[in-house]
């Protein structure tokens, strides 16, 4: 095998890895810094790594009409989530596997993990369940168009969808502001708190029936299924991270002719992962969470930010 797939290969399998393992620290580091601006006493920094080890030790209790599908859901779901970070240029942009999926398959798998966890949700008829399903699809249904404009908006510029690409040319560019990837920036973070379950669209501290989304769907799961739930929630908001950081952020990756550059990613990634787990909590702790029925009008904004950034590259190449 070439010298330059094997590197490829190994900058693939080390960014999987490093997802998966700093995912539930990120949504830690998140937790931690809502606390603080909240002037409250904040978690451990590792109380999501405590949670899933918990739930590991557990014995799963399944309901007496539970389908294999609702079995079998969180594994697809957790499985989703890997492939994402698998083919998401957070280290490197030297991603062999990554031109079989482009941002629009990213896209894709997004929206299959959001329709297993709708069926899963639905397959034991409780009422929160059903509830939590109904929304989650009308948040996604909203959320995905906007994220496409997003992704479209930067191809537009780099001439690809393919992640890995986008993130090379911009980051091989003069540091610019381009109007349009603003627009698409502030349409992205939008789309980034509706999709993870964030304020406003939803508070994932709470189980309160007549606010909920996220936390309705996964009421009836327990043990090493809610582990794995809430693992793959946590490398959800890792992999949007990562994404915007291509989109957005590209510099510091290692490139196909510079596998050492991995060195410098690594720490590169960290700083931006605390600098962006500071910037999220503060925009929720400075939020009020909506009415369910205003998530519409959040998302169509968004939707109209991520247009408004595709019509000024289109029509003002800028």
């Amino acid at each position: 095998m070439p010298p330059m797939i094997m590197n490829g290969l190994f900058t693939q399998l080390l960014g999987a890895i490093v997802a998966v393992s700093l995912a539930p620290l990120f949504l830690g580091w998140v937790n931690q810094c809502r606390a603080w601006l909240s002037n409250r006493s904040a978690p451990p920094l590792l109380q999501p790594y405590l949670v899933i080890r918990k739930l590991l030790h557990k014995d799963a209790v399944l309901a007496e009409n539970a389908s294999p599908l609702f079995r079998v859901v969180p594994y697809i779901l957790f499985g989703a989530m890997v492939t994402a970070a698998a083919i998401i240029p957070s280290l490197g942009t030297a991603l062999p596997f990554a031109v079989c999926a482009d941002a629009i398959a990213l896209v894709g798998l997004f929206a299959t993990a959001r329709v297993f966890i709708a069926l899963a949700a639905m397959d034991i008829g409780t009422a929160f369940g059903s509830m939590g399903a109904r929304r989650e699809m009308m948040v996604g249904f909203l959320a995905e168009p906007a994220l496409l404009m997003v992704v479209f908006t930067a191809s537009l510029i780099c001439g690809s969808t393919a992640l890995p690409t986008i993130a090379d040319t911009l980051a091989g560019r003069t540091l610019a502001i381009y109007p349009s990837l603003a627009f698409a920036g502030v349409a992205f973070l939008m789309v980034l708190l509706a999709e993870n379950a964030r304020i406003p669209i939803d508070n994932p501290a709470t189980h309160l029936e007549l606010t909920m989304i996220h936390e309705a769907m996964v009421l009836e799961y327990s043990a090493r299924h809610l582990a794995l739930i809430e693992w793959a929630s946590a490398l959800k908001l890792f992999n949007y991270a990562c994404i915007g950081f291509a989109l957005f952020l590209p510099w510091g990756l290692a490139h196909e002719d510079n596998p050492l550059a991995l060195l410098w990613a690594l720490p590169l990634l960290g700083l931006k992962l605390i600098a962006a787990g500071a910037g999220l909590a503060l925009i929720e702790t400075v939020s009020a969470k909506l009415r369910i029925f205003r998530a519409p009008e959040f998302l169509a904004m968004a939707f109209m930010l991520a247009v408004l950034g595709l019509l000024v590259r289109l029509l003002l190449g800028s």
